[in-house]
Parts: structure tokens; C-alpha cells; sequence
């Protein structure tokens, strides 16, 4: 079964940065099509960013465009999510999720495309 573990998460004041830490095993992870999906309270999943096989093509929502940068170490199958000008908006549990069935060329762009997920590591920004 594929295994996906976020780390990176904490607290931050804003303005502030983090870098977050998705490490897969028990797939074929340069297959895989990644993400990074946040829920804050109260709110549904959000799609933050997503990053194609070979991290050539990148997504990333609107809110957080220019602020966040996704990339891939395909050698260590690990993705990363670098945030910076953090806001205390961007306070939620990030995810970490894997596309299986993604071509080469596109990053994922809708939930429903992910097909596995880790358990999250946390995101607090203050103001």
C-alpha cells in the first residue's frame, strides 16, 4: 500500500515561511502525479498545489499563487511545498496526495483525481 507522511508543519507568525515534506513509499512514486491539499476548521479541502511526474508542470491555486512553491525529488520520493508570506488564512492541516492515473505532461487539478493521501501535518499562522 502506498504510504505518504507529511512533515515541516508548525507554528509561524505572518510573513513567515515553512517548507513542508510529503516522503512516499510502497509505490512506484515517479508514476505518481503529486499534491498538496489543505483543510482548515470548518471548511472544505482545498487544492494548494499540484506538481506533474516530472515536476516539469506545476499548478497552484489562486490563493496562494506567488506565495507557494512545489517541487519534487524524484531520486528521494519526496515532494515539498515551500511556503512563504504566510498569512493567517493559510492556517489548515496540509495534505499530502498522490495521482496515480496523471500523464506525463499535466499536474492534477481537482480532488476527485487523487487517489492516495497522507495524514496531514499542521499549519498555524498568527498574526
Amino acid at each position: 500500500q502506498v504510504q505518504l507522511v507529511e512533515s515541516g508543519g508548525g507554528l509561524v507568525q505572518a510573513g513567515g515561511s515553512l517548507r513542508l515534506s510529503c516522503a512516499a513509499s510502497g509505490g512506484a512514486f515517479t508514476t505518481f502525479a503529486m499534491g498538496w491539499v489543505r483543510q482548515a476548521p470548518g471548511k472544505e479541502r482545498e487544492l494548494v498545489a499540484s506538481i506533474s511526474r516530472s515536476g516539469t508542470y506545476t499548478y497552484y491555486a489562486d490563493s496562494v499563487d506567488g506565495r507557494v512553491t512545489m517541487s519534487r525529488d524524484n531520486a528521494a520520493s519526496t515532494v515539498y511545498l515551500q511556503l512563504n508570506a504566510l498569512k493567517p488564512e493559510d492556517t489548515a492541516v496540509y495534505y499530502c496526495a498522490a495521482d496515480k492515473d496523471r500523464g506525463l505532461f499535466s499536474a492534477a487539478r481537482e480532488l476527485s483525481e487523487f487517489d492516495f493521501w497522507g495524514q496531514g501535518t499542521q499549519v498555524t499562522v498568527s498574526s
